[in-house]
């Protein structure tokens, strides 16, 4: 068969209807119909509500581990921020509760100011406020250091005082400090008197007792009662008269013994005073004895050898 007489139009099974081009215009067409219909008339809206309602479930389902993990991302920055904001509270309640205490410390350190003050103006010995700056090294023996020394006119033997009563003596002066010895030291005695009976003793310092004192050497019958001021009696030429020392608390007489066992509770805050009043020595105070004045000898008119 010849090549010219081949029918070259395809069979009728691949036949595919109308062109591309005409599907395009008709369906772009039809598109753009229903687009200005649902806007101007809303045919679509019923469609649309049946498809979401349907759709809902699984939507809901879909969005589950997102919402999750929005959630958690949530609860682990506001678990953040909440720790952030607790130590920063902690931060500042410590910081006033710092404050609160320096508040306390300050009102302590006023109220003793004040009352060393009161007692400066009623002791008309010649005084000086001095700071206790730390406790001395030895472990046997009750001393402080205060920040006054020869440059400020510290004396050896200067009775220091704080706001209740007598504390101690001076016993080492160096240039800038001084080493005070305290009342509840084992070596330190202090004359008193019984503001209540008169009644003159030592007293002498008993560390052992926790920071107690003992008046030694006085007899059975001697006039004492548990709760009576003991003052300074003045007699030993280095504490003024009249300052308070301590208070008895426990008077024990036994029968076997000559002498009685008088307790004593110091009236100074030993173990936790800060400001003190240094006062001047007694004997330093008493004016020295004017020397005598001697007359000149009167001498004879006229010598060996005169002639009236």
């Amino acid at each position: 068969m010849p090549l010219g007489t081949l029918d070259r139009t395809p069979p009728p099974f691949f036949k595919q209807g109308p062109s591309a081009l005409s599907k395009l215009m008709f369906f772009g067409a039809l598109a753009l119909f229903l687009m200005v219909a649902d806007t101007r008339f809303r045919i679509t809206e019923p469609l649309r509500a049946a498809v979401a309602t349907v759709l809902y479930p699984a939507q809901w389902l879909v969005m589950q581990p997102v919402l999750l993990a929005r959630e958690a991302g949530g609860y682990f920055e506001s678990l953040k921020v909440a720790q952030q904001d607790e130590a920063a509270a902690r931060r500042k309640l410590a910081l006033q509760s710092l404050r609160a205490s320096q508040v306390e410390q300050l009102e302590l350190e006023n109220r003793q100011l004040r009352q060393l003050l009161a007692l400066r103006e009623r002791t008309s010995t010649p005084s000086q406020a001095a700071e206790v700056l730390y406790d001395a090294a030895d472990p046997y023996s009750r001393k402080i250091i205060v920040d006054k020394g020869m440059a400020q006119g510290v004396q050896a033997g200067s009775p220091v005082l704080d706001e209740s009563g007598v504390l101690g003596q001076v016993t080492r002066v160096l240039p800038l400090l001084s080493e005070v010895t305290l009342v509840t030291d084992r070596d330190q005695a202090i004359p008193v008197l019984d503001a209540r009976s008169g009644v003159r003793g030592v007293a002498f310092g008993e560390p052992s007792q926790g920071g107690m004192m003992e008046l030694r050497f006085m007899p059975v019958n001697a006039d004492l009662q548990p709760g009576d001021l003991l003052t300074t009696s003045g007699i030993d030429g280095i504490y003024p008269p009249g300052l308070p020392v301590a208070k008895i608390t426990k008077v024990e007489r036994r029968a076997d013994s000559t002498f009685a066992r008088v307790e004593l509770r110091p009236e100074a805050r030993v173990g936790s005073t800060r400001d003190v009043l240094l006062l001047a020595p007694v004997a330093v105070q008493v004016p020295q004895q004017p020397e005598p004045v001697t007359k000149p000898t009167p001498q004879r008119k006229g010598g060996k050898g005169h002639k009236k």
